[in-house]
């Protein structure tokens, strides 16, 4: 089967920004398929969020605008807001998620359940580290390489893959190219930040992880550490800033960006052969 994706998410973007954008980013491009995945941003952004009634309107016009226009969905349920299950947002994302349930039932759309899918692996990985679970997420909400083949499990298991099928097509992520993609960031103060990627498969980001855990590091740990370690080589008495923050005073934040983004794949292909 030949698949052509048409991404059209937005990072932020709630329920309400996604309807009005509906036509212009997905139905006028005719897919076939579309999956919905909204709601964490509708919760998550407290005030500026959507609430449920709202929430319900807007979800329901994009199922209805799809159908109209000849494109099938998929629901997906929404993830969860930190790895902590008894949170108040995730009490809060319950009914949200109920909704979505609800009417995929009623539309007959395929469901991938993926809030019960989360939910399952966390609870059967018990967070012992006295820290914020990061078992499938970055950050508590977006997702690292282990939720990203999560919520892919769950939409091909939604649009009817069997195990075998599962299978062949989990083996095959192993050596996707960005499939294990590594970052690292650093917070410059004022609401600024440095940011960091290098492209791996998830065979490569394995290997690595294993062989740091065994000298008993974090790979997350070590590659933050190497990025503040490069960062504070810009700064005084051997760099030219007083700080990080004065890097981007002086607009010099994207030329030592390209800095910093040279120095951490380098260093992490040094990781990969030694």
């Amino acid at each position: 089967m030949k698949v052509t994706p048409i991404p059209a998410g937005i990072s932020g973007h709630k329920s309400n920004q996604m309807l009005e954008r509906l036509k212009r980013d997905a139905l006028d491009k005719k897919p076939d398929w579309m999956t919905l995945s909204c709601g964490v941003n509708d919760v998550w952004h407290g005030a500026r969020g959507v609430p449920l009634d709202q929430y319900k309107q807007n979800i329901t016009a994009i199922v209805d605008q799809c159908t109209a226009a000849g494109t099938k969905v998929v629901v997906l349920t929404a993830t969860v807001i930190n790895e902590e299950l008894d949170t108040e947002n995730n009490q809060k994302l319950a009914p949200y998620n109920e909704f979505l349930r609800g009417l995929a039932k009623e539309r007959k759309a395929p469901l991938a359940d993926l809030y019960g899918m989360f939910a399952t692996a966390i609870k059967a990985t018990p967070n012992t580290t006295g820290k914020p679970g990061r078992l499938l997420t970055s950050d508590g909400v977006h997702m690292n390489p282990k939720g990203d083949q999560l919520m892919a499990r769950g939409v091909l298991q939604a649009f009817g893959l069997d195990d075998a099928q599962l299978k062949k097509a989990e083996a095959a992520w192993l050596d996707m190219p960005d499939g294990g993609t590594v970052k690292a960031r650093f917070d410059a103060g004022d609401r600024k930040t440095f940011q960091v990627a290098h492209k791996l498969s998830m065979r490569q980001r394995d290997a690595l992880a294993a062989k740091l855990q065994k000298e008993g590091k974090s790979l997350e740990a070590v590659l933050n550490a190497g990025l503040a370690e490069d960062v504070k080589a810009q700064l005084k008495p051997a760099g030219e800033f007083e700080n990080a923050a004065a890097i981007f005073a002086a607009k010099k934040d994207r030329e030592v960006t390209a800095k910093l983004q040279e120095k951490f794949s380098q260093r992490v292909e040094a990781l990969l052969k030694h």
